[in-house]
């Protein structure tokens, strides 16, 4: 079953017209992503475009799995990709702890699966899957929880705490490594989950990612590489030093040509806010600097530089000096990003989540700036796992999937009226009418007898309109008890198939399906996820 994003809530006008009115958008992402007619040009353009680096990344990446035993399909891909008509297949995510919501993984069967299928179509190209582990990105409070449905069919907020003050600058998430705290997260998990035959295996796997001393882009990694790596996912680590030192020519042009760049971005952005919503603020330069094992953004002071929130200051020459010493201290923001992955490997396709799509038409300026061919932005899947006990619920009461994409206050009053024999809104609101205009005519009659009575009448009037609202009140209490245990088991399938008023895939952890079902539920999801629908899939499990 395929849902229309339109028919869905908390979708931008901007994704959906990328999605469905692609010639709406078409001034801002020039490229349709439906028109693969196009593609050709594209990796034609993309593999024409000179990469000197692409042996040194290959050395970079086979040295990141030092210690693990790579799937030949990983080799492989890896190896291709300084060969010639070598096309990379990429997405990305943040390194949420215990791999963050389900919608990452989504992304990386996108990816896989999409280069299975250009394989088949562009038999002159290979294609190769890259996860960009966006490690550089210091927002703890992104990375530091999962969501999981408990032992009580309750949406659960487990956190791992650091110890660290709130405000804490903690510098760049990938370097960040856990202490004895991460002790604490497992023991709530194991307490939250309910007991089944596959929980300790689960949680006996996860520590062995997440242990004191090991870093949120090591256990990320590895956690990754565990699930993904027979499907020959490229695993990659943007934060190390020889990274960066290959990324030196983009944070070089980006000190020296800042104001050309963002002249351009704020003229898209501008552009876009007419029409839609820019979705991200932006910024005069695009580069953090790392200081003190903190992470800031570089401001432009005059013809100075300083760090936001600091008194330092670097002229330009301090700054190129600085990147020329020590490059692994420098990191992109959200608009450069992109062009440092692409600089990097030779992106044909970057897969997106709607968020990412909606900030990409801010980001495709800066593609002519850096003489880089922009990718085409595909859509990742987009799922809900639909349990065969909610789907007996939602068959039981005569409603539908789609019913339950909705205030949880608005799907009650459904279900109470499909459920009862009377509905008592329309009586109250003719009741309420009918009271409403015995008192307009009684105001004007008595209007004439003695002007004085109108605001007696007038207080009478609120008196029983807010008598019938106690009424309807006590009313709906009493149909609600009436019917509370179909309500409480239309809240348990919700609390799964929507849960905090939101798609499962942006709030519930792999780990709640892991814990019923064992982990092989992720081979089974990756076979039914379709990547060419663009429409919000309903998987029945």
């Amino acid at each position: 079953m395929f849902i229309n994003f339109a028919d869905l809530p908390l979708h931008q006008n901007l994704f959906l017209d990328y999605l469905y009115e692609f010639e709406n958008t078409e001034r801002f992402y020039k490229i349709n992503f439906r028109d693969t007619e196009k593609y050709s040009d594209v990796f034609e353009n993309i593999v024409s475009q000179e990469r000197y680096h692409l042996a040194e990344l290959k050395r970079i990446i086979f040295e990141q799995y030092n210690g693990k035993q790579l799937s030949k399909q990983t080799q492989r891909n890896i190896a291709l990709l300084d060969e010639p008509n070598t096309i990379a297949v990429v997405t990305g995510q943040q390194l949420g702890i215990l791999g963050g919501p389900l919608y990452t993984f989504y992304k990386i069967v996108t990816a896989i699966k999409l280069c299975s299928h250009l394989k088949e179509e562009f038999v002159e190209y290979k294609f190769v899957p890259v996860f960009w582990m966006e490690g550089d990105d210091h927002d703890f409070d992104e990375v530091r929880s999962i969501k999981i449905i408990d032992n009580g069919n309750l949406l659960k907020n487990i956190n791992y705490e650091d110890g660290l003050d709130e405000e804490t600058n903690r510098g760049s998430v990938a370097n960040i490594k856990f202490n004895n705290n991460i002790y604490d997260l497992f023991n709530e998990l194991s307490e939250s989950l309910r007991d089944t035959e596959f929980k300790k295996d689960i949680i006996d796997q996860l520590k062995m990612y997440y242990q004191p001393g090991r870093s949120f882009h090591e256990a990320f990694s590895d956690l990754l590489f565990d699930l993904f790596d027979d499907a020959g996912l490229i695993i990659f680590n943007p934060t190390e030093p020889k990274v960066k030192k290959l990324l030196k020519p983009v944070f070089k042009k980006e000190i020296e040509d800042f104001r050309e760049h963002s002249e351009d971005v704020v003229k898209t952005s501008a552009e876009l806010e007419e029409y839609y919503h820019a979705q991200v603020k932006i910024k005069p330069i695009n580069i953090f600097l790392q200081e003190d094992e903190s992470r800031y953004l570089i401001e432009p002071v005059d013809e100075e530089f300083r760090l936001k929130g600091k008194r330092k200051k670097f002229s330009k020459d301090d700054l190129l000096r600085l990147l020329k010493e020590e490059p692994e201290r420098f990191s992109p923001n959200v608009i450069l990003r992109p062009i440092c992955q692409d600089f990097l490997f030779p992106t044909g396709m970057y897969v997106a989540g709607p968020g990412e799509i909606s900030y990409f038409a801010q980001v495709i300026p800066m593609y002519k700036e850096f003489n880089l061919q922009q990718p085409i932005v595909y859509p990742r899947s987009s799922v809900t796992i639909l349990e065969a006990q909610h789907k007996s619920i939602i068959e039981k009461n005569n409603l539908k999937v789609t019913d339950f994409f909705t205030e949880e206050d608005a799907l009650n009053e459904k279900i109470i009226n499909l459920l009862s024999d009377i509905n008592i809104e329309p009586i109250f609101d003719k009741s309420k009418k009918a009271a409403n205009d015995i008192f307009e005519q009684l105001k004007k009659e008595i209007e004439e007898v003695d002007p004085t009575l109108i605001d007696p009448v007038e207080k009478t009037r609120e008196r029983t309109i807010a008598n019938l609202d106690n009424l309807f009140k006590k009313a709906k209490n009493a149909r609600e008890r009436q019917h509370e245990t179909a309500l409480r088991q239309i809240e348990k399938a919700r609390s799964v198939i929507y849960p905090n008023n939101n798609l499962q895939e942006r709030e519930l952890s792999y780990i709640y399906f892991a814990n019923k079902y064992g982990t092989d539920i992720l081979k089974w999801i990756f076979d039914q996820i379709l990547i060419n629908k663009f429409e919000h899939q309903i998987i029945e499990l």
